[in-house]
């Protein structure tokens, strides 16, 4: 890879390409403000968000239906859906997007937009794919190697490991997840409609994804509390929560990137 010499300092192209423009800084509750904008949008065009939410809610019941009593590995699958849901909600910022520059949107749009006819994309979510799959197989590794009983339904994962008297099994899978998503949410929070959006390399991506971050590390680890309660809550409610949530968040992160993100300098995508 060319590097570029400053001071000293060795630049990569990728680097050199996102300070080509410039991120912003937000106030804490900003977040707020993008669940009202995503529910905005979610009204004005309902019918592709409905779509993409029964489609991952009916994959959560496929999952539960065969996962049987191995409730150790659907843990890791519903939390590692958290990594790789950026890549899911394509279509519905394809729908936020059109709804900001023509006014109008439909279903052919949003699914046009799973199309692998842009290799950045697919790179980008074969790479969180690869991370939601490590994170399934750390997770399952850990409860079945270190539980302290056969963990076959919600109530034995409270009490064989969330509620254990003995050893720190929960806090070291909470604190393994953790060490994951960070990198993962702070690579990903803005890279996937900015690749949408804009004429840009996956490294120049996700190194803005990681500007925005350093600049408002409060503001999103908020923003990031708040996609982790709001899936968690659609999960736990027979994933029909997911029907809403889930267009709820996609149309809200692509206001959060149209916020965070001073695109100006870069050439839109037709």
């Amino acid at each position: 890879m060319r590097v570029r010499h400053t001071g000293g300092m060795k630049e990569s192209p990728a680097v050199i390409e996102s300070r080509r423009f410039a991120t912003r800084r937000v106030p804490l509750l900003r977040p707020l403000g993008w669940l009202a904008a995503g529910w905005r949008d979610f009204m004005r065009c309902p019918v592709p968000g409905l779509l993409h939410g029964l489609l991952l809610a009916g994959f959560g019941v496929v999952l539960i239906v065969a996962a049987g009593d191995a409730f150790w590995l659907l843990t890791g699958a519903f939390t590692g859906f958290l990594l790789v849901s950026p890549i899911l909600a394509t279509g519905l910022y394809t729908v936020s997007r059109a709804l900001q520059r023509q006014g109008h949107a439909d279903t052919r749009m949003a699914f046009a937009a799973w199309a692998p006819r842009d290799g950045r994309l697919v790179v980008f979510g074969v790479l969180l794919a690869l991370a939601g799959t490590g994170w399934v197989m750390t997770s399952a590794s850990l409860i079945t190697a270190f539980a302290g009983a056969p963990v076959p339904s919600p109530q034995a994962f409270m009490k064989v490991v969330v509620l254990a008297d003995e050893g720190r099994l929960f806090e070291t899978w909470l604190a393994l997840g953790g060490l994951l998503a960070a990198p993962v949410f702070a690579s990903s929070v803005v890279a996937i409609p900015l690749l949408l959006d804009r004429e840009i390399s996956v490294l120049g991506a996700v190194f803005t994804s990681w500007r925005v971050v350093m600049d408002n590390p409060v503001t999103l680890a908020f923003w990031a509390a708040l996609i982790a309660l709001l899936t968690v809550a659609g999960m736990v409610l027979a994933m029909l929560g997911l029907v809403v949530v889930v267009p709820l968040l996609a149309h809200a992160s692509w206001h959060a990137y149209r916020d965070l993100v001073d695109t100006s300098g870069l050439a839109e995508l037709d």
